[in-house]
């Protein structure tokens, strides 16, 4: 059995969550915060057999795009300003990172 652990942009996971219930696929969401952006996330926690791994990449893969985005930095608290970009660039966000790690154990009460 092993655990997929997929971080996906918040604009994906509404239709990434109905794709998994289509197919009868379980999972636990999870509100998150990306660090890069500062932006707001879904992390999705789903639990499967080692031969399903496979058509749940498929799931999370034709339902989380990336995206070119304009976005404003941030400004740095102490850092460098020499190195601060004050005004918006074009970043790729959006796709999916994705963990899948093996589960020693799964109990369910």
């Amino acid at each position: 059995m092993k655990m997929i652990i997929a971080v996906v942009q918040d604009k994906d996971s509404n239709r990434l969550q109905d794709a998994l219930v289509e197919k009868n696929y379980r999972a636990t969401k999870l509100a998150t915060t990306g660090g890069f952006l500062k932006a707001g996330n879904t992390t999705f926690m789903i639990g499967v057999e080692d031969a399903q791994i496979d058509e749940v990449m498929d799931i999370i893969r034709e339902n989380c795009k990336s995206r070119n985005q304009m976005v404003a930095p941030v400004s740095p608290m102490g850092g460098n300003a020499d190195a601060y970009v004050p005004y918006p660039v074009e970043v790729e966000v959006g796709g999916a990172t994705v963990f899948v790690l093996p589960v020693e154990s799964f109990q369910q009460f």
